[in-house]
């Protein structure tokens, strides 16, 4: 007997986006009582099987709300440009937070950690052109991503 449901998704691996960011502007603490942050897309590449390019410098940035209780909900914004010209709007959701209280500090002072030590996962939308891209307009993406100093690596992959 199996196990898994007739329904159950695949995913395939599309594309990984490695991201350079500005430093963040912080608002300590905000209307809302928490933290919020601009950090920019300062630059980047796209690289895979399904679709390679660049993050468009300075194109737009993340905007998270670091709660309370240490999740730091995403809200990223930005321009890709595929190999062929074409621009891709990304718009990106999601969440990290650490396993520890330790590994939660050593985040905050931006300093490497390991990807076994967090949580960190988007949900985006993408808008792109009539043509060769399109299909992104049309599928579901889930982001596996990791966080280094000054950036990061997010890899994405399509539900099937």
């Amino acid at each position: 007997m199996s196990d898994t449901h007739p329904f159950a998704p695949t995913f395939d691996h599309a594309f990984t986006i490695s991201i350079d960011l500005s430093k963040p502007y912080w608002i300590e603490p905000s209307s809302r009582g928490d933290t919020r942050a601009a950090i920019y897309a300062a630059a980047g590449t796209v690289e895979g099987p399904l679709l390679n390019g660049r993050v468009i410098p300075m194109s737009g940035g993340d905007f998270p709300l670091q709660r309370g209780n240490g999740v730091i909900d995403f809200d990223a914004r930005y321009l890709l440009e595929a190999d062929d010209g074409a621009v891709i709007y990304l718009q990106n959701q999601g969440y990290r937070w650490a396993y520890d209280d330790a590994i939660a500090e050593k985040m905050r002072r931006d300093e490497a950690v390991s990807s076994k030590d967090y949580y960190m996962r988007v949900t985006p939308k993408f808008d792109a052109p009539a043509g060769p891209h399109e299909w992104m307009s049309r599928h579901v993406f889930v982001g596996v991503a990791e966080k280094m100093p000054g950036a990061n690596r997010i890899h994405y992959f399509v539900v099937r």
